[in-house]
């Protein structure tokens, strides 16, 4: 299932980002280490630990740009100031995980954890790279593991990552639990609203899957899939008037899509 990567905008164009957590730097960084500990104050930096962090800030930009190969360079260069920097293995581990690089993605999340045990950031990065590695009940113990953090405050995307795991592994009713719950927490996030909808619709359960693209494609955040599905859940609902107003949008503002090749096919089933 796709995962929205067709238009800009904070959430579209880093939805990789949502699904992992850059620990105190910038991105879907909560502003605050995982574990609930606070950051480092600049008092209390030492001058090594400053030069690295400067280089890991600069990875971390690269990285959210898309610059894969120059964040790690960067990322090396920050561990190469200090070796003892939990947050540039975390970026460490997130850049191999985005180069399928599984076994030196988990080294380095391991790292990370060596240096900062029990991070619910870390945790929750090594639990999706797990979970793309289809090691589904691994990974479900740790965002559990994360989720019963009390100082963790990005739960939402935790859920959110469990929910999408879930539904890869064929768990369906877990899925739709762990992604109401992320819903719940954060309903402007276009990613969850997109999965759920997705979901229900799958399982016939179209008033509810309407509820929330409806929701979704009437906001700034819609893009070519999901439009697309809610052409097919207003189709489903016999609701022909709202399937042609989203088709018509479908057409102006994404006409090369795939989407709009399978609606001029009328294969609404994929």
């Amino acid at each position: 299932m796709p995962l929205g990567l067709t238009t800009k905008g904070r959430y579209w164009a880093g939805v990789g980002m949502l699904l992992c957590c850059l620990g105190g730097l910038s991105g879907c960084a909560t502003g605050t280490l995982g574990n609930g500990s606070d950051p480092i104050s600049s008092a209390q930096e030492t001058d090594v630990r400053r030069r690295a962090r400067i280089r890991l800030e600069l990875a971390a930009n690269y990285f959210e740009s898309g610059q894969t190969s120059v964040a790690l360079d960067e990322a090396k260069q920050a561990l190469a100031t200090d070796s003892s920097y939990a947050d540039a293995y975390n970026l460490l581990g997130l850049i191999h995980m985005r180069l399928n690089d599984y076994a030196q993605a988990d080294a380095s999340f391991q790292r990370a954890l060596d240096l900062r045990p029990a991070d619910s950031g870390v945790l929750h990065n090594r639990g999706w790279l797990l979970c793309v590695q289809q090691r589904y009940p691994q990974a479900n113990e740790i965002f559990l593991q994360v989720l019963t953090n009390p100082a963790y405050m990005a739960r939402s995307k935790t859920l959110m990552a469990q929910g999408l795991c879930h539904a890869r592994a064929g768990d369906d009713v877990a899925a739709e639990q762990a992604l109401m719950r992320s819903y719940e927490l954060d309903a402007g996030n276009p990613v969850v609203a997109y999965h759920l909808s997705s979901l229900l619709f799958k399982r016939k359960e179209l008033v509810r899957a309407q509820f929330y693209i409806r929701r979704l494609n009437n906001s700034d955040l819609s893009n070519a899939e999901t439009l697309w599905l809610g052409v097919k859940v207003e189709r489903a609902l016999g609701n022909m008037v709202a399937m042609k107003q989203l088709a018509d949008q479908l057409r102006k503002r994404f006409p090369d899509s795939a989407e709009q090749a399978l609606y001029d096919k009328g294969r609404f089933d994929e």
